[in-house]
């Protein structure tokens, strides 16, 4: 692990751990031991900003129904940020291309070999180039399609299908990618799902409630999932 990240192990529930986030990256949250979520800026082409309200939208619902605590603000960084490692949890999403630098992919590699998550949602247009991109962060490593009896898709809500599917695309049925090391899930990437479009305002997208619902709720589990294991 590398001196960059400042761990701190504090019980908040029964069986519940959390990353403490540094001074510096607080917000004005009451719990200095909320979990700070990071979108991450990226170049490529590819729209890193796209759907403003999904991340409040998430968060706000995590904190009023799982035993977790997220700071509010949304941090937006790159990969060459020097506060990058005061976050454990980095969320990417966005249509079309993206683009690793070489110190990007180096920085990449060393946060997630740290501890430290990526959560990618395909907007649409993104798998190719991502795939192409984590290549470059881990050589040596294939994504692994995860199977529906995988963890993160029971941990808190249970999704016996996987992902859910919340937007058609190109119909065909949603999948996650993971990328491991040492049995560890660093990264995920879900395609032909974008359950992120799910986490926005109702006004966004129109979507029924029942998706909007299930969309949040998948959210949860990354979180739970990621920060309890």
């Amino acid at each position: 692990m590398t001196k960059a990240f400042r761990f701190c192990f504090c019980t908040i529930l029964p069986a519940l751990i959390l990353f403490t986030v540094p001074i510096s990256a607080q917000t004005a949250d009451d719990n200095p031991s909320a979990v700070q979520i990071a979108r991450l800026k990226y170049f490529g082409g590819g729209d890193w900003y796209w759907g403003p309200s999904a991340l409040p939208n998430l968060i706000d619902f995590v904190n009023r129904n799982c035993p977790i605590e997220i700071a509010s603000e949304e941090v937006r960084l790159t990969l060459t940020d020097e506060k990058l490692f005061h976050y454990p949890f980095l969320f990417l999403t966005g249509h079309g291309p993206i683009r690793f630098s070489e110190e990007e992919a180096g920085r990449l590699r060393e946060y997630l070999s740290a501890g430290g998550f990526l959560f990618a949602n395909d907007s649409y247009g993104m798998k190719e180039s991502f795939f192409e991109s984590m290549k470059e962060v881990f050589p040596e490593n294939d994504p692994v399609e995860l199977p529906f009896s995988y963890g993160i898709f029971n941990c808190y809500y249970n999704f016996s299908n996987g992902l859910p599917k919340i937007h058609k695309h190109e119909e065909k049925p949603p999948q996650a990618f993971g990328w491991f090391l040492d049995d560890r899930l660093v990264a995920l990437f879900a395609y032909e799902s974008d359950i992120g479009d799910g986490w926005e305002d109702p006004s966004v997208h129109n979507d029924p409630p029942e998706k909007r619902q299930a969309a949040l709720r998948m959210g949860a589990n990354i979180l739970t999932w990621v920060l309890l294991n």
